[in-house]
């Protein structure tokens, strides 16, 4: 707990604030509490790790695969409850599902997690893998709404650009190719700081970019532009924000 205060007071973020979180998470089962050499600790459960994983692999494009011309639909259940159903649908277009129609919706991938977060509500669904839905791309654009999307991307890198998310006193660079940092602990806790914020402002595509294979996407998709844009910025700052990290956990005894 002592170097999760430390470690993100360069963000505002109060003791207090901290405290209430992790409580919070533990109590939605993201977070367990076990002892550690330096006292009382918090690990991440199995469904947080996975979680995670498939964030950090839609975040940083790790992983893909070409994908093989298949669709993975589900078909729920009428909802009566609207609050039920408006949580559920958040939580499908989180994983990458869009809404095909009524009570149908899709991805161009299986998600693993798609099944336990409606049996965790104790929906069940019929789940199969279909093809030949028509044209691909075009079935793609119109159940994800691409052409908003495309709008946000560009939004999104002109915001960059301009709110200088990765462009603090520790990345004092022009462009959009800044070197790594190395500036010292201050420079350290201001390029962890930095990348946060960058990580931040990007990972809000989660609930919105369903991750599509590239083959589903336009020739001049938007999205590739701010994804280079995010990938050079968060390299550079990587190193430092490590340091700063590995500070933080030297200092409070804290471990990995």
């Amino acid at each position: 707990m002592a170097a999760l205060v430390q470690l993100l007071a360069p963000l505002g973020i109060s003791a207090a604030a901290v405290r209430t979180a992790v409580s919070r998470m533990v109590r939605q089962g993201w977070l367990t509490p076990v002892r550690t050499p330096g006292g009382p600790g918090y690990a991440l459960t199995e469904r947080a790790v996975r979680r995670l994983d498939e964030a950090a692999g839609r975040i940083y494009r790790t992983g893909g695969s070409e994908w093989d011309g298949s669709w993975h639909l589900l078909v729920l259940p009428h909802l009566p409850d609207r609050s039920l159903r408006e949580r559920l649908h958040a939580g499908l277009a989180f994983l990458g599902y869009a809404r095909l129609g009524g009570d149908t919706w899709l991805a161009p991938r299986r998600s693993g997690e798609a099944v336990s977060l409606l049996a965790a509500d104790g929906v069940g669904a019929d789940s199969f893998t279909a093809r030949d839905l028509g044209d691909p791309a075009e079935l793609a654009a119109r159940a994800f709404d691409l052409a908003r999307l495309g709008t946000a991307y560009q939004q999104w890198l002109r915001d960059a650009r301009t709110h200088a998310w990765a462009d603090t006193e520790a990345t004092a660079t022009e462009g959009d190719g800044p070197e790594e940092v190395t500036m010292g602990e201050d420079g350290d806790r201001l390029a962890f700081a930095a990348r946060s914020r960058l990580v931040h402002e990007w990972r809000k595509f989660l609930f919105t970019d369903p991750g599509l294979p590239r083959a589903l996407l336009p020739a001049d998709w938007p999205g590739d532009a701010a994804a280079a844009y995010f990938d050079t910025h968060a390299a550079a700052l990587l190193p430092a924000a490590t340091r700063f990290v590995d500070t933080c956990l030297v200092q409070t005894g804290g471990t990995t």
